[in-house]
């Protein structure tokens, strides 16, 4: 079960991975600038999470315009979320929670995704400036998509 709306955001501080090489990525540096949507998917090179990220990507313009930073989360290594990034021009900063304690931390754990292994479940958070989650969704099955139109109505109502 998701963290509930109203509590604070667990910070994190992740690798991401991109041609300049690995970056850490801290959900507090928004914290007081922007507010944050952070996106759980199961695994990168995956038919629901590529359509999932290279729509974000499409529209990335209008988190930007309501203040707002994405950063995507999976369990998939740095390099592993580099190459997929590349080979689907996925515009948004993913990082990899390879030993999946972001993933518990927001309570969105997926036990043996199709007998593979554990992995992040597809979820949704909108973190205000001030670092309390305002909307929290996990979706019923890993080939669902959070509901974006929901994402955007809680930014729409902060500052």
């Amino acid at each position: 079960m998701p963290i509930a709306v109203g509590s604070k955001a667990p910070d994190f501080n992740l690798k991401s991975k991109s041609a300049a090489g690995l970056a850490d990525v801290k959900l507090s540096n928004n914290f007081g600038k922007k507010n944050t949507v952070v996106l759980f998917f199961p695994l990168a090179f995956t038919g629901v999470c590529t359509t999932e990220l290279c729509d974000i990507t499409a529209g990335l313009s209008a988190y930007a315009g309501m203040n707002a930073d994405v950063i995507a989360v999976s369990v998939d290594s740095p390099f592993a979320q580099e190459a997929w990034a590349n080979q689907h021009k996925i515009g948004i900063t993913i990082v990899s929670d390879l030993n999946k304690e972001t993933t518990k931390a927001y309570g969105v754990l997926f036990p043996m995704l199709a007998g593979v292994g554990d992995t992040s479940a597809r979820a949704a958070f909108v973190i205000d400036k001030g670092g309390v989650v305002r909307y929290a969704e996990q979706t019923a099955t890993p080939k669902d998509l959070p509901n974006f139109d929901a994402v955007k109505a809680c930014l729409a109502t902060l500052k």
